[in-house]
């Protein structure tokens, strides 16, 4: 066992995961966003742009230089072999950030480390690093709903998404815990948040 508690965090996406990490901070956990970490890595000046450019061209790029996601977004919908490429550049990048960014929470003697990563049960390289999985459920109508509201997506693409990650009973599967998030009020879902993250010591 670590020092503190490596507990994993996943969801689809629209299902509240993001809500319930926040969640956990407030009540004192120490959050590594694999998103907001692969974010920065594709950003204007990212360590993933240089392999980027190289690999895919100045075209995949947004002017200011960053990664441009809507257009890598519909050739990866349309070319498998691009996404792999593309997560063979950014991954390996990511890793060694969520690595630093471990070693810098269990250095400052957090209790519980939470592993925000969207394609947990979907990488083979994530449950043997942690303790706990905590999966955040709800059905896909509710996710369609929740994207749409948030960000305007259109329900196709919403859906070729949801598609495009691990099922709900994949996920299911491979959690410790499951937090069903449909039809609840924030209090409702930060109480629930409240009862698991006292199991974990916050």
């Amino acid at each position: 066992m670590h020092a503190a508690i490596r507990l994993g965090l996943t969801g689809g996406i629209g299902s509240g995961k993001s809500t319930v990490a926040r969640m956990l901070q407030d009540l004192g956990a120490v959050v590594i966003d694999a998103d907001a970490i692969s974010r920065a890595c594709t950003a204007a000046g990212g360590t993933a742009i240089p392999q980027i450019l190289a690999t895919f061209g100045q075209d995949y790029l947004t002017p200011d230089g960053a990664l441009d996601r809507e257009r890598m977004r519909a050739l990866a919908f349309n070319d498998a072999s691009a996404k792999q490429r593309l997560e063979a550049i950014v991954h390996p990048l990511v890793g060694q950030a969520i690595a630093a960014e471990a070693a810098a929470a269990e250095g400052s003697g957090a209790r519980c480390t939470v592993f925000d990563i969207p394609l947990l049960v979907e990488s083979r390289r994530w449950p043997a690093q942690l303790d706990r999985v905590l999966v955040v459920d709800c059905p896909e109508d509710t996710q369609v709903a929740r994207v749409a509201a948030r960000s305007g997506m259109a329900e196709d693409m919403a859906r070729q998404i949801i598609a495009a990650q691990a099922s709900r009973t994949q996920r299911r599967a491979a959690a410790d815990l499951v937090l069903f998030n449909d039809g609840c009020s924030l209090d409702q879902l930060r109480a629930e948040v409240e009862q698991i993250g006292a199991h974990f010591g916050l």
